[in-house]
């Protein structure tokens, strides 16, 4: 064993009793060996046993586990504490910038366990309210967390957004100058807007096809290396790209071949032919199918709904006409209830906003109890006189406590207009025990939206397993409407359960779950994914006029009593 791999091995001991609030001085001792053994001048592999211990600063204590390591490559003190420690929690220990005093708080406090809860939390501006954190260091924090996700080459299709499209605006204005006559468009999973991006596809049909080429490489804002098929660059960020240069006249082809799931071109394609084709509505002509949108080539079921032309019209953003499911200052929210009704009504130009503070079991989200609601009715009363003919709603986010119930009692419940039901605790429940709880929460009669229904955080928190088929089946029973959750690190309900909840007649919504007023904006996310289940503007709840959605709470509400 290597001095690199032994004093690694310390530091990460030391850290560890830290976070369990062992004896200090013994945490001193061990983190003053992890330095002592990284500067050693010899390999302690090749010392002696019998001398470890006469080596400055280890002593006899810290000797034996150094042999243990030399030894059997293990130490059973280490291990039993890493038993004792979440694995998210013992990963934290690898973000740039943050030590186990603030992992300590983070764990214990804040009751985070693992990376993608912590980053999470961050967008929810969590952090601040904790002690020794500020809003300097949670944007720290966010941004080495960041880092760190994008080591292994996946990412989430908003963090690629902004990069994808300032490359385009690059290539299009460089091969405007090479061949002005060429097409261009983004291909595979960034163009079939996928919540997860492995590399990012773009096809280039040329009417110069060999100047194109000759001068790819000659592209300054990435090193690109011509590959058999197709140029491949990968940015300092880890993130892969794809260039495909093809004759202008195969282009629409290409394009096709390029986007869709590979089950979904070949079956096309099977009943298509070779073409020639003009664009990509006459690939879908010529097979005798409806034009089918980037969004849906997922070899799902649209092929067989295309060939009876029974595709839905799909949901654009611009069918919103509310958001709901948002937070404020009231509970962990950045900005107050008033500023995010007028940027909903001013700069959105939508007719209402659903508020949704945390409830009371959100501790550490400042949940409301009983008599803050009531301060909250109280502005959001004076709001609605000042802001009419916009609306704000009384929603609130309740807590699904482990045995499924909400939690207020229904005299509470029933002030709200609506209710978002959702769990942010005990989410290592098996599946019969999780389903159990959420089929309870579903029946009571006050709950209105089902939020977020896995809780997962995507690309570092699996959700909590769930039986969907009963899920959606209960919903579709107790007339609740399912949640699709904006925010890109959620996207939940997953995209392939949309399609089987809007043929049980369930209603989705498209909330942004947003903290601030920026948080608005993931709406977009929502839609994308909403659009690949194949949602359309009457099924989303939002889409609702205010009149419309207005009747719906009434109802709901009527049917209680």
């Amino acid at each position: 064993m290597e001095n690199k791999t032994i004093a690694r091995t310390l530091r990460l001991l030391s850290q560890l009793m830290e976070l369990h609030n062992e004896n200090p001085f013994k945490i001193k001792s061990i983190a003053n060996a992890y330095f002592k053994v990284d500067k050693l001048p010899f390999a302690l592999r090749d010392k002696p046993i019998e001398e470890i211990d006469q080596i400055e600063g280890i002593g006899k204590g810290l000797a034996s586990k150094i042999i243990e390591l030399l030894q059997t490559g293990e130490l059973k003190e280490l291990e039993d504490i890493i038993q004792k420690t979440p694995a998210g929690v013992v990963e934290m220990l690898a973000i740039k910038g943050i030590g186990p005093k603030k992992i300590s708080i983070i764990w214990h406090t804040l009751h985070i366990e693992s990376i993608g809860e912590l980053y999470y939390a961050c967008n929810e501006n969590r952090l601040i309210e904790a002690k020794g954190f500020g809003l300097k260091t949670q944007e720290e924090i966010k941004n080495a967390i960041e880092f760190k996700l994008a080591a292994n080459g996946r990412f989430l299709y908003a963090q690629v957004e902004g990069f994808a499209s300032t490359l385009f605006t690059q290539l299009s204005a460089w091969l405007v100058k090479i061949d002005h006559d060429a097409l261009m468009g983004f291909a595979g999973q960034y163009r079939r807007a996928c919540e997860i991006i492995d590399e990012l596809d773009i096809v280039i049909g040329a009417e110069h096809l060999e100047a194109v080429i000759e001068n790819m490489t000659s592209f300054s804002p990435l090193s690109l290396i011509q590959a058999e098929d197709c140029f491949i660059a990968t940015t300092e960020a880890g993130f892969r790209i794809r260039l495909y240069v093809v004759e202008k006249t195969a282009f629409y082809l290409e394009w096709f071949k390029l986007t869709g799931n590979p089950g979904h071109v070949k079956k096309v394609l099977n009943l298509a032919g070779n073409g020639p084709f003009m664009n990509e509505r006459d690939i879908y002509s010529q097979a005798g199918l409806a034009f089918i949108e980037p969004e849906l080539r997922e070899d799902f079921d649209e092929i067989e709904l295309a060939k009876h032309n029974n595709l839905p019209t799909l949901i654009q953003y611009e069918d919103l006409k509310g958001s709901l499911h948002n937070h404020s200052t009231w509970s962990d929210g950045v900005h107050t209830l008033e500023q995010m009704a007028l940027y909903c009504k001013e700069q959105l130009n939508l007719q209402y906003l659903g508020i949704c503070d945390h409830s009371k079991t959100a501790v550490y989200a400042k949940g409301l109890n009983e008599q803050r609601v009531f301060g909250q009715h109280q502005e959001i009363d004076a709001l609605n006189q000042k802001l009419a003919p916009f609306k704000i709603f009384k929603g609130i986010e309740s807590d699904i406590l482990s045995d499924g119930s909400l939690d207020y009692s229904d005299d509470i419940l029933k002030t709200f207009d609506f209710v978002v039901a959702s769990v942010h605790s005990n989410l290592r429940m098996d599946e019969a025990k999780a389903t159990a709880r959420l089929l309870k929460a579903i029946e009571n009669p006050y709950t209105t939206i089902l939020g977020h229904p896995t809780g997962r955080l995507l690309l570092s928190r699996a959700g909590y397993p769930i039986d969907y088929k009963k899920i959606i089946d209960a919903c579709a029973a107790n007339q609740v409407v399912i949640e699709i959750n904006a925010n890109p690190l959620r996207l939940d309900l997953d995209w392939r359960w949309h399609r089987y909840a809007l043929e049980k007649g369930v209603l989705l919504s498209v909330n942004p779950d947003a903290h601030r007023m920026e948080g608005f904006n993931d709406m977009q996310y929502g839609i994308l994914v909403a659009r690949k289940g194949g949602l359309s503007a009457d099924k989303c709840l939002n889409a609702f006029t205010l009149d419309q959605i207005n009747e719906y709470f009434e109802s709901k509400k009527a049917r209680k009593l």
